[in-house]
């Protein structure tokens, strides 16, 4: 089974709408799928959540940075939500086929990459905190955007773990960490007191004493003349939904008001709304396998996921409508993605053979590890092909009369040679790789290992022909050459 990891990016913008498509625009461009994206005006701040491969995730993580620290300066930022970065947070949640150490080192090496590339400072946090205290984000967070800037660089503690050790003029610093599923549950009062709200957030949150694994700030919702009790759960199972929500509607009694009303900010685990079904019902000798309709449904198989069947259908129908993409490019990076597959597979019955060499085992394993890494990057090399063709024709719609039109277009023709030679390119690693592990191979699958270098061939030989297609509309001829070396380079033999 393919290893799926969640991630919640949550950045600086919850005003401008142009501003948050870019940056999930960014995000989708990397071959993730999109679940959710939460604004909020008076946070002044954006949770987007989305699925993916592992290192589909880490791409688009990376780009969702470089496109925050493009669109958006904290030195003009407002929100009531704390910040210390235009994109602030940056969490790994495993979701199948994943551990959470695993996930704590994907964390770390976005955090390398973005204080490396984009001269951001980072710090890892929870799981993957190097630093204990570090574990907590409110303590990596605290004293902000503002606040960090007069300490990092003179304060020991403030040193990041990777990047400059010094604040990023606009995009401040990020956090970049791996935990489990939390729930961001916001109760609004119908009081405005701040002073109440502050005495309810710290007599409701762990630290000050209250529920165990809680966090909770008042946040001053001025256009509404409320006050929220923002409150985050880091273990709901330690601490439900139902307990947080009757103890702030007993604490805010006293202060002479009510919980009016109540947000979910992002997605949260099926269970815990049950849970608060069960709870609040107070229901009896419940059993959710089998009361409720859609998990019924589910065991008897009346209702079924997509399968691989029905998976290529959707495939072959997406490339045969009369739009544009997906096209040539797409279909390298899909044929590249499932030489890679079916390599894997081999590889793996092989690795399950009890007349297995056991001396031929390592080099198998390590062939299967590279082969799962090149397969997630084919796959959203594959995405990543129908984007750059779409920003292309974005350029080409500019009006004639508009000076930035030709640059745009040419910026736009490079990119778009530039992903199908990076498809071209890590099918010819992964080539290289399956025609390595051929002959360690049991036979009863060497018709696989070769129908796998057959399809990646085919994939760079169907991605060259894209690069080709880009390069003769690319008047820098220096770039043209540069591109058609590096092409000739990665095709196939």
């Amino acid at each position: 089974m393919s290893a799926l990891v969640e991630c919640v990016p949550n950045f600086s913008e919850g005003k401008d709408k142009k501003k948050v498509d870019a940056i999930v625009a960014a995000a989708k461009a990397a071959g993730v799928i999109i679940l959710d994206v939460e604004t909020d005006a008076d946070h002044n701040r954006c949770v987007l959540s989305f699925v993916g491969a592992p290192q589909a995730c880490l791409e688009a993580c990376f780009q969702v940075a470089k496109k925050c620290r493009e669109l958006i300066d904290l030195n003009k930022h407002k929100g009531e939500h704390p910040r210390m970065g235009a994109v602030d947070v940056i969490p790994f949640i495993p979701v199948d086929g994943i551990t959470i150490s695993e996930c704590a080192k994907l964390a770390e090496k976005l955090a390398e990459r973005i204080g490396r590339e984009l001269e951001i400072p980072a710090y890892l946090y929870d799981h993957a905190a190097k630093v204990p205290e570090r574990k907590d984000l409110a303590n990596v967070r605290k004293g902000q955007f503002e606040g960090l800037k007069e300490l990092i660089g003179k304060d020991p503690a403030k040193k990041p773990d990777f990047g400059p050790n010094r604040i990023h003029s606009t995009a401040g610093a990020v956090a970049v960490g791996a935990r489990q599923q939390i729930i961001n549950l916001n109760l609004n009062l119908d009081i405005h007191d701040i002073a109440a709200g502050k005495d309810i957030a710290k007599r409701v949150r762990a630290s000050g004493g209250g529920l165990p694994c809680v966090r909770a700030k008042e946040i001053d919702l001025s256009a509404r003349k409320q006050v929220q009790i923002s409150t985050v759960l880091t273990d709901y199972k330690t601490t439900p939904m139902r307990k947080v929500i009757f103890e702030v509607f007993k604490l805010a009694k006293e202060h002479g008001g009510t919980v009016k009303t109540a947000e979910i900010v992002g997605l949260l685990p099926r269970q815990a709304l049950l849970d608060f079904a069960i709870e609040t019902l107070t229901l009896e000798n419940f059993n959710a396998e089998v009361q409720i309709l859609e998990n019924r449904l589910a065991a008897v198989g009346a209702t079924q996921a997509v399968g691989w069947r029905q998976a290529a259908d959707i495939v072959s129908d997406g490339l045969s409508n009369t739009d544009a993409t997906p096209g040539g490019g797409s279909a390298a990076g899909i044929s590249g993605a499932m030489g890679c597959g079916l390599g894997l597979m081999a590889i793996g019955i092989t690795l399950k053979s009890k007349k297995l060499d056991e001396g031929k085992r390592p080099g198998l394993e390590k062939a299967a590890g590279a082969l799962k890494l090149l397969r997630a990057d084919l796959s959203r090399l594959t995405g990543e092909d129908a984007a750059a063709f779409d920003k292309f024709m974005d350029a080409m719609s500019l009006p004639k009369d508009d000076p930035a039109r030709p640059a745009r277009m040419q910026a736009a023709l490079i990119h778009a040679a530039e992903v199908p030679l990076q498809t071209a390119a890590t099918a010819a690693e992964a080539h290289k790789v399956v025609k390595d592990a051929l002959p360690s191979s049991g036979a009863a699958v060497a018709s696989d290992m070769n129908c796998a270098l057959h399809l990646l061939k085919a994939a760079g030989l169907c991605a060259a022909e894209n690069v080709r297609i880009n390069l003769g509309g690319i008047k820098d001829q220096s770039k043209s050459k540069e591109l058609e070396s590096r092409l000739k380079a990665c095709l196939p033999a």
